[in-house]
């Protein structure tokens, strides 16, 4: 039976990089896949698109890019991402002078686009989904929307000979389903075959996690090696099976506890995990440890697609200021406290207007509240002072920060290092919308 091996190079857009150098090196793979667009993440990159028309990709494109290329090339590893963001075409283009810069010619880079689906968006009697108002409802405010595509496209640009598939929204596993399809020949309608695909594409999303990262909690479920973390790789067989491994040596673990907290990560209806390319069901996944940091995975199926698509709406919302200063030794509690009362009283006197503010003390009662840390009568020898507040104006936010400031000459005695900032809020919102309305295009680029 025909099996092939995908590594999962990256679990968000910030992640390290030395694992999926690793993978490429030593993983034995034929597929590497970065996954590196969170919601808010392509709103901002929109934001950055507007600025700057040649920008808009992931801002770790090229350190990847420089990193991966001569290893994935000589052993003929295909590479495919989401880190073309808002802007897939100029992700392929710098990705193409980075493989000529490194003489690495002859690769050919499919770009992905038809996600941004703004204009759609705003021109039909589409509705947000969280509050059932018309889109229309929010003129001015949108900033973007993109459609999670599916795993289609990126199965038509294998099958076209690219050695690096770029896209921009994509559902996560989709980037993992893809190569299964193009390899094993499934039909896009192979409802089960399609879910056993999207078990392997959720496991492997977010890297590092079902190796032992965010598992780990010492004294309770101990991980060995976290500081070089190995990311994962799943052995996929044409009927669907699948193990879930890493490369041998490297830092953390794989066993049914960490893909099992993996499995439930994100997921709303295990019966029916929503996808653009199949209704996913993992009520029955079942995980047999058959060797160390080698765990099959079975049971997952699926039903036929959604008739739409979710699309991430990125909105400007509002604006956040911040400030914090710290206090430290004898009644540094009582003096946070203090610092606290005058910001809140300033805040009032000045006329800041927020229509929401916090006051915490870090340390003391910034998760919690007051029950918890100070109970018993123990008393930190250190806080430090937060306040926050959503505002209508960047000004305003920014009045905010300046009263924690002024506490330095204003406030309690011996307040040090003091922190501001202001900035505005991009939140998201969902709608749905008909499938055929959203419509993918390849470009293709030469190195």
């Amino acid at each position: 039976m025909k099996t092939i091996r995908i590594g999962s190079g990256a679990g968000y857009s910030g992640d390290r990089i030395e694992p999926a150098v690793e993978l490429a090196e030593k993983g034995d793979i034929q597929y590497l896949v970065f996954e590196c667009l969170a919601e808010r993440t392509i709103a901002i990159a929109q934001g950055a698109k507007l600025k700057d028309p040649a920008q808009g990709y992931d801002p770790l494109l090229a350190e990847r890019m420089l990193a991966v290329l001569r290893p994935c090339r000589e052993k003929g590893i295909r590479i495919i991402t989401n880190m073309g963001a808002a802007n897939p075409a100029a992700a392929a283009a710098r990705t193409r002078e980075i493989a000529r810069s490194l003489g690495l010619g002859g690769l050919r880079i499919a770009a992905v686009s038809g996600d941004d689906v703004l204009e759609t968006l705003k021109s039909g009697d589409h509705r947000i989904e969280e509050t059932g108002e018309p889109v229309s409802a929010m003129a001015g405010k949108l900033v973007s929307a993109n459609a999670y595509l599916g795993a289609a496209p990126i199965v038509e640009a294998l099958k076209a000979g690219a050695d690096i598939v770029i896209t921009g929204r994509v559902a996560d596993p989709a980037l993992f389903l893809a190569p299964q399809i193009f390899e094993f020949g499934w039909s896009m309608e192979d409802w089960d075959l399609l879910g056993k695909g999207t078990v392997v594409g959720h496991l492997l999303e977010c890297a590092g996690q079902i190796t032992g990262g965010y598992f780990a909690d010492p004294g309770v479920k101990d991980v060995a090696g976290l500081a070089r973390l190995g990311f994962p790789i799943a052995e996929v067989g044409e009927d669907g099976s699948a193990i879930i491994t890493k490369v041998a040596g490297s830092g953390g673990a794989v066993t049914t506890a960490t893909c099992k907290e993996q499995l439930l990560y994100e997921i709303h209806d295990p019966a029916a995990y929503l996808t653009p390319d199949v209704v996913a069901d993992f009520s029955r996944v079942r995980f047999v440890q058959e060797g160390p940091d080698r765990v099959r995975v079975s049971g997952a199926s699926g039903r036929p697609r959604p008739a739409t698509l979710k699309v991430s709406v990125g909105y400007l919302d509002s604006f956040i200021g911040e400030g914090q200063i710290s206090y430290a030794g004898p009644g540094a509690l009582a003096r946070g406290r203090l610092a606290l009362e005058i910001v809140r009283e300033r805040l009032a006197l000045t006329g800041v207007a927020a229509s929401e503010l916090r006051f915490d003390l870090l340390g003391v009662d910034s998760i919690h509240g007051g029950a918890l840390s100070t109970a018993g009568g123990r008393e930190p020898y250190e806080v430090r002072v937060r306040v926050v507040g959503r505002t209508a104006s960047l000004k305003e936010a920014q009045r905010i920060g300046n009263e924690v400031e002024t506490l330095y000459t204003n406030g309690p005695a011996s307040g040090g290092g003091a922190t501001k900032s202001a900035k505005d809020v991009v939140a998201m919102l969902s709608a749905l919308l008909p499938r055929e309305l959203a419509a993918p295009a390849i470009e293709y680029r030469e190195a």
